[in-house]
């Protein structure tokens, strides 16, 4: 058994980010977007490129020289902006490329240790087995070569410092070469390719304007856009600036939003094309200082609801400060399959109901597994279980925690991340069968949700140990009777039941059956005097 973490309390979101959409563009105002997303997408394209040539060289002269050039050919600030999102999408490559020697390390560890393993060995919960005939063994041994020449070319490139980046996605890039199958026209996927190398993106600086020089939005709604010298033809408004006809409101945060921009304090802008659609977005984010969290002594005051995460549903049961679970379980389901956009709705919705429910049982905080398949997804592990393997790569579990994180900060519910080790396996163990209703059938899930819940709250998973068997009665026989302290001869113990006084029928009901008047009265005089000895007699 490995050690399991102690819970702690997720720190709240540092960010926040609004979107509305551009109603009212002019064609001309559509035309100046798109020329100076492509002029300063090929500016960005440029950047990326120097920045990956300096690999690990990189330092604040090399940064200096790349704005300098930049600013030559743009402005100050879209100089800035544009080496700021480089640094960010190198840093991105970077760490994938870390989690991909991750994964091929993984890979190589597991299939290492089926190939030592004789032909058809068994597997253990914890470990695979081996492999099933010697074709398997044999393909598997050229898949180990397959995986350490990766390794050693993933491992050479980031000892390197070199990344391989595209601007706009790989997935797209390859798509070009799928059309069909992809059910894309030369034309549509040409419309995708140059709306995600656009760059329409400025940093927000406080102290300035409305929060931000380079795209500038009125607290009334209005948007101006600061041109680069190269597109100052095309500027409507003083110091090559360009108004656009449409105006935004942003219905949600708005308020928010509008008492930023009136204290001039920092806020950053992204202009985006949607190409299914045929829209256009203005997404406004900007900075929170750090939320101070709830302490996890209080946010376990008022007790606590476990929440166990499924492919397909929320399983979840409210617990009261000493672990005891109350009521029923709740389920809250939703559909992973369809669009990437289908999918995220359907995590809020699931996120929104369950946040609702947990207001209204009045508990300050939620406990969740802190759920890492990075190990779990390789299929050197599983092999065949291709079902399995789909199952888990399927489950959501970046996005779920960053979402549930930023949408309960908004509803006063702290997060409570728990160790997620033997939380299925002891949860049913100790919690299904007892939890188990003729009227309520406990699932597996619902068990795990108490048992996440109970060690999020600070007590053992496991259930109270019945003390052994003398020492729950009086040697295996009843207990004394509890007496008020007021009552005489209290220690001693409950009379025999053949001193019980008998029940007396009633005088109107009708005997069924005859007994003898001797009998009777041996059994009232028993029942109803105290037995004196007599004296013996001296004869």
């Amino acid at each position: 058994m490995r050690a399991v973490a102690d819970p702690f309390v997720v720190p709240g979101p540092s960010g926040v980010s609004i979107r509305d959409r551009l109603r009212g563009l002019t064609p001309h105002d559509d035309e100046v977007l798109r020329l100076l997303g492509a002029y300063a997408g090929s500016l960005a394209s440029r950047d990326l490129a120097a920045r990956c040539r300096d690999g690990l060289g990189h330092s604040n002269e090399t940064w200096a020289a790349r704005k300098r050039e930049l600013t030559a050919v743009s402005s100050s600030r879209w100089a800035g902006s544009i080496t700021r999102a480089t640094h960010d999408q190198w840093a991105l490559a970077r760490r994938g490329q870390a989690a991909h020697l991750d994964s091929l390390d993984t890979g190589i560890r597991t299939t290492r240790h089926r190939l030592s393993l004789p032909i058809g060995e068994k597997g253990t919960k914890r470990a695979p087995g081996g492999y099933r005939s010697r074709q398997e063994w044999f393909a598997k041994s050229r898949r180990l070569a397959t995986l350490e020449d990766r390794h050693a070319a993933v491992a050479a490139d980031y000892v390197s410092g070199r990344v391989r980046v595209a601007r706009g996605g790989r997935k797209l890039l390859n798509t070009r070469h799928h059309l069909a199958a992809a059910n894309l026209t030369e034309a549509q996927w040409r419309e995708r390719w140059e709306a995600a190398r656009r760059f329409l993106s400025a940093d927000g600086e406080s102290g300035k304007r409305y929060g931000n020089e380079t795209i500038r939005v009125t607290p009334d709604g209005g948007i101006s856009i600061k041109l680069p010298a190269a597109l100052a033809e095309h500027a409507n408004a003083r110091h090559g600036r360009y108004v656009l006809a449409a105006q935004v409101c942003f219905p949600h945060r708005g308020a928010e939003w509008r008492d930023r921009v009136e204290a001039d304090r920092a806020i950053a802008y992204r202009l985006h094309y949607d190409t299914r659609r045929g829209r256009w977005y203005l997404d406004a984010s900007w900075t929170r200082p750090v939320v101070r969290t709830m302490p996890l002594d209080a946010a376990r005051a008022a007790g606590m609801v476990g929440v166990d995460t499924n492919a397909d549903h929320f399983a979840t049961w409210r617990l009261d400060p000493h672990g005891n679970p109350l009521g029923d379980p709740r389920r809250f389901f939703y559909d992973l399959t369809g669009t990437a956009d289908h999918r995220d709705a359907q995590i809020r919705h699931a996120i929104t109901r369950l946040l609702h429910w947990a207001k209204q049982c009045g508990v300050a905080a939620i406990a969740i597994e802190d759920l890492d398949f990075t190990a779990e997804t390789t299929r050197e592990k599983h092999g065949r279980r291709k079902r399995f393997r789909r199952l888990i790569s399927g489950m959501p579990t970046g996005k779920l925690r960053a979402r549930l994180v930023s949408m309960a900060a908004e509803t006063g519910l702290a997060i409570v991340a728990t160790d997620p080790a033997y939380t299925s396996q002891w949860g049913a163990q100790h919690w299904q069968k007892p939890l188990a209703t003729p009227h309520r059938k406990t699932t597996r899930h619902d068990s795990a949700a108490v048992a996440i819940g109970r060690r999020a709250l600070g007590h053992p998973i496991r259930r109270r140990t019945p003390p052994p068997r003398a020492y729950q009665s009086d040697l295996h026989g009843h207990r004394s009777a509890q007496a008020p302290p007021d009552i005489r001869r209290r220690e001693e113990t409950r009379r025999p039941v053949t001193e019980r006084a008998p029940r007396v029928p009633s005088p109107n009901r009708e005997r069924t059956r005859a007994t003898s008047r001797a009998s009777n009265t041996v059994r009232d005089a028993r029942s109803d005097q105290h037995w004196v000895q007599d004296p013996l007699l001296v004869t």
